[in-house]
């Protein structure tokens, strides 16, 4: 393998785990903090991508698809929490399993009533439509760039929420005790609707910017969900650092495999995350 071809390789595997990320970050924080398993989060996912779609086939403008989505998707949130999560807090981790994974029924039902079943595919933006010439043959796409660029930028917003703000204080103080901190007068219930709305938000937003590389398609939240509950595990349950940490390990391992070890590769995350949990079973980083 060349250098250039390397580069390549490398940068699309830091793109892929940034936007495992991104997805990683909302279901670490959905489940570490409010002790919800949800596995309709990749239904979130598939629900930025077709409102990128919908949105800026109506607008034109993939931007403009994307403000207005993560607007939608943040109170699309906050509805679902208010309607059905924040009753399941105190319910048996299976009460949760049944519900979300009926969610996801639900979802695709929706979708398939709303947009139908065909394939689509989002433009890239004409500003972002260049490629860097790498060599003769072999260029990498601006816009690849900028889905790390955008990734980049929301991973450090989530850091100092969550670390330097008032809001990030309480969010940890449930996360520790919730009992101790609804005693301290801090409306716990709207921290964990606010907490379960970032985390659809940031689902959406990485299915918005995702869409115009991997297009559009039923059941696309099903394919992302097990590599994110893979992150979740390796990096710790409840730690946004793990998950950014094993969301770059799976990416570079997941990338460089499909290269270099084709025969194998769909199995190689399997086994770096059973040599973590062998190695640490708590998972990188504990909450």
């Amino acid at each position: 393998m060349d250098f250039p071809t390397f580069l390549i390789q490398l940068l699309n595997s830091v793109q892929y785990g940034l936007l495992l990320f991104m997805l990683a970050a909302g279901l670490t924080l959905i489940f570490g903090i409010m002790g919800v398993v949800n596995l309709a989060h990749g239904s979130f996912y598939m629900l930025g991508a077709y409102l990128a779609w919908s949105i800026g086939a109506a607008t034109g403008s993939l931007t403009a698809a994307i403000l207005l989505g993560t607007v939608l998707s943040v109170l699309f949130g906050l509805a679902l929490e208010w309607l059905l999560f924040r009753h399941f807090y105190h319910r048996d981790h299976l009460d949760q399993v049944l519900l979300t994974f009926g969610l996801i029924y639900i979802f695709e039902e929706m979708r398939s009533i709303l947009w139908g079943d065909d394939v689509h595919g989002v433009p890239v933006p004409e500003l972002l439509g260049a490629s860097i010439q790498l060599t003769s043959n072999l260029s990498y796409p601006v816009y690849r760039l900028f889905m790390s660029g955008v990734c980049i930028a929301l991973a450090v917003g989530l850091y100092l929420l969550i670390s330097k703000t008032r809001l990030g204080m309480k969010i940890r103080a449930g996360a520790f005790n919730r009992d101790m901190t609804e005693s301290l007068g801090i409306n716990i219930k709207l921290i964990h609707a606010i907490v379960f709305a970032l985390g659809v938000g940031l689902a959406a937003v990485a299915g918005m910017i995702a869409a115009p590389v991997s297009s559009v398609y039923p059941n696309m939240g099903s394919q992302v969900l097990i590599m994110c509950f893979v992150v979740v595990v390796i990096g710790g349950i409840g730690s946004v650092r793990g998950a950014l940490i094993a969301a770059l390990l799976v990416g570079l391992v997941d990338t460089f495999g499909k290269v270099l070890l084709p025969g194998v590769s769909g199995m190689l995350v399997y086994v770096l995350m059973a040599a973590v949990l062998l190695w640490k079973p708590e998972g990188l980083f504990k909450q």
